[in-house]
């Protein structure tokens, strides 16, 4: 039976190629390398492609708990997370529920700007190879939490998993993020006096947060929020594309 702990794969690259393959092959949402939809079938049809081809279905045979999957537009910085009970010391294995989650922006931010992007230390050429990579990472984490009931990826225990799996060298991620688009593509940075419309009308105010969208504070006598000067002001969601920076 395969030591799951111990595996040092060869072929990673043809392994994941075999993946990409099989994941374009049965889903109905990913038809290329290039992704644009895509759902939690797709991640747990990518968990099983993973299970078969890497893992000889250990998963499959071995664990007897339950992975869940799911997609997010709140993380902005974190291309994936691996969510485990904290006392699953006293869960017992049967009713153990681990969950992958996985960044919609970051996916979908990738072609946003120019350069490498790399995940796990491997250049990436699309946001397929990116997803598989990420996605690597977190099967990492959902390993150690099975077996040691804790995970870290920036100690070495986590670095050697995802070294002899899967071939990663680093355990971070440099995909395009809010932040770098705003300041890259169009030039805007935090504190910066920004202009955007509003019901119609053209409001200013002071661009306080890049997230998905970015965080607009404008000046209102009527506003619930105040500074240390007593300035009072309104909050704006704004999408990033209908900002104007404003010069000085």
């Amino acid at each position: 039976m395969l030591d799951i702990l111990k595996i040092k794969l060869n072929n990673i690259e043809k392994r994941r190629a075999d993946v990409s393959k099989g994941l374009i092959h049965q889903s109905s949402n990913i038809k290329s390398g290039d992704i644009n939809t895509v759902s939690t079938k797709d991640l747990e049809l990518l968990f099983h492609l993973y299970d078969q081809i890497f893992f000889e279905n250990w998963f499959q045979n071995n664990f007897p708990g339950k992975l869940r999957f799911s997609l997010s537009r709140r993380m902005t910085k974190s291309a994936g997370l691996t969510l485990c009970p904290k006392n699953i010391v006293k869960i017992q294995p049967e009713e153990l529920v681990i969950e992958i989650r996985i960044s919609v922006n970051l996916l979908f931010n990738y072609g946003m700007l120019e350069g490498n992007k790399m995940v796990g230390g491997i250049l990436t050429s699309n946001n397929l190879e990116a997803l598989q990579l990420i996605f690597e990472h977190e099967l990492c984490h959902v390993i150690e939490f099975i077996h040691y009931h804790k995970s870290n990826c920036t100690q070495e225990r986590f670095k050697s998993l995802a070294r002899n799996i899967f071939g990663h060298i680093e355990s971070t991620h440099k995909l395009p993020t809010s932040n770098q688009i705003a300041t890259q593509k169009l030039g805007l940075n935090i504190g910066d006096n920004v202009s955007f419309n509003f019901e119609g009308k053209r409001l200013t105010g002071i661009l306080y947060r890049i997230n998905k969208r970015a965080t607009v504070m404008v000046k209102d006598k009527n506003g619930y929020l105040t500074d240390k000067n007593g300035n009072r002001y309104v909050k704006y969601y704004v999408p990033l594309p209908l900002l104007n920076g404003l010069k000085e």
